[in-house]
C-alpha cells in the first residue's frame, strides 16, 4: 500500500513513521487512520523491524481531526450515511459505522508487537494526543503543547482514551484534563505523567532512536513481543494470581527457547547476545492468551 498522509521509513531496523499532512499541522482524516492501521500491521509482520517511532512533519505532531467538514466533522449521519436503526427508533450501535475509527487505531496500535515510541515534536491535540496513549512511551519536545479539547468541542474523548488516559496518569490528572478541555505545555505533560522526559527540540528525534537503538540492538524481539502484552492486558486484571499465570507459561516457554540460552552465555562471555528468534515464527504456543475460551 502507498501512502498520501504518512511517511513510511525503515533504517536500520527502526521504523519512522511521520505523519505527513504538514500544510494542515498533520490534522487527522479517516484516510490517515486508515494508512496507520496499514502501517501497523504491516510493522508486526516484518521481522527486520524492533522499534516504531511515531512523529510529525514539520511544526505539529497532528493538531487534531481535519474539521474542514464543519458542522458535519462529528456527524457520522451526515459524513457516512444513516446508521441503522431498530423498531424502537432507537440506532442500532452494532452498525459498523457506529464505530470509532480512531478507536480502531488504538487498538490496532494496542495489538502491536513491537515496541512503539512516540516522538511528539509540536502541538498534539484532541486525536493527536489519545492516538499517543497506546503507545509505550511518549517524549516531548520543548515545542509540543497537549489538549485534550473533547469537551470544548461539544463531543467526549475517543480512540479508547477512556481506558487508557487514566491508567497512565491516574483519573484525577485524566479527569482535568479531559473536563477543562484546555491546551498544556510539554512541562506540565511530564509533572503530570503523560510523557516521560521532555528535551530540547533538535534532540527529539535523536533521544528517540537512541532509546530504540538500544532495545533493537540488544533486546531479544519475541522478549518484547511478549512483555509488551503482559504489561498492558495485565492493567485489566483483578488479580496478581493472573500476572502470575502468564509470567510462568512465558518463563516455561522462553526458558527452553534458544534466545534464553544464547542470552546467559552472551552475559558469561561478556559478549553482545545475538538473538535469532523472530516474532513471525517463535511466538510460544499459547499466544495470544486472552483469546483463550474461558481465559477470563
Amino acid at each position: 500500500m502507498s501512502y498520501e498522509t504518512i511517511r513510511y521509513e525503515l533504517i536500520e531496523k527502526i521504523l519512522t513513521i511521520a505523519l505527513n499532512r504538514p500544510e494542515k499541522l498533520n490534522a487527522c482524516t479517516g484516510t490517515m487512520e486508515r494508512e496507520l492501521i496499514d502501517a501497523f500491521e504491516r510493522a508486526d509482520k516484518d521481522d527486520e523491524i524492533r522499534a516504531i517511532i511515531v512523529t510529525g512533519e514539520g511544526r505539529a505532531f497532528c493538531a487534531g481531526a481535519d474539521l474542514s467538514p464543519g458542522a458535519a466533522t462529528f456527524d457520522t449521519d451526515a459524513r457516512c450515511g444513516p446508521v441503522e436503526r431498530l423498531p424502537s427508533g432507537m440506532a442500532d450501535y452494532s452498525d459498523p459505522k457506529v464505530r470509532d475509527s480512531g478507536g480502531q487505531l488504538t487498538l490496532q496500535i494496542f495489538k502491536c508487537l513491537k515496541p512503539v515510541i512516540a516522538a511528539v515534536n509540536g502541538p498534539a491535540i484532541g486525536i493527536g494526543v489519545t492516538i499517543q496513549l497506546a503507545m509505550d512511551i511518549r517524549i516531548a519536545s520543548e515545542a509540543a503543547r497537549f489538549g485534550f479539547v473533547f469537551s470544548q468541542r461539544g463531543i467526549v474523548p475517543e480512540a479508547a482514551s477512556s481506558w487508557f488516559l487514566p491508567r497512565i496518569v491516574g483519573i484525577a490528572q485524566a479527569l482535568e484534563w479531559c473536563y477543562s478541555g484546555r491546551v498544556f505545555s510539554a512541562q506540565e505533560a511530564f509533572a503530570g505523567g503523560l510523557v516521560s522526559r521532555v528535551v530540547r527540540p533538535d534532540q527529539l528525534l535523536p533521544t528517540a532512536r537512541a532509546l530504540a537503538r538500544e532495545i533493537a540492538e540488544k533486546a531479544a524481539p519475541v522478549s518484547i513481543a511478549l512483555i509488551r502484552q503482559m504489561m498492558w492486558r495485565m492493567l485489566g486484571a483483578d488479580d496478581p494470581m493472573e500476572a502470575h499465570k502468564i509470567d510462568s507459561r512465558g518463563m516455561y516457554t522462553r526458558g527452553r527457547s534458544a534466545d534464553a540460552k544464547e542470552g546467559v552465555m552472551a552475559f558469561l562471555e561478556k559478549r553482545p547476545a545475538t538473538f535469532k528468534d523472530t516474532v513471525a515464527a517463535n511466538m510460544p504456543d499459547y499466544f495470544p492468551w486472552w483469546t483463550e475460551r474461558g481465559y477470563n
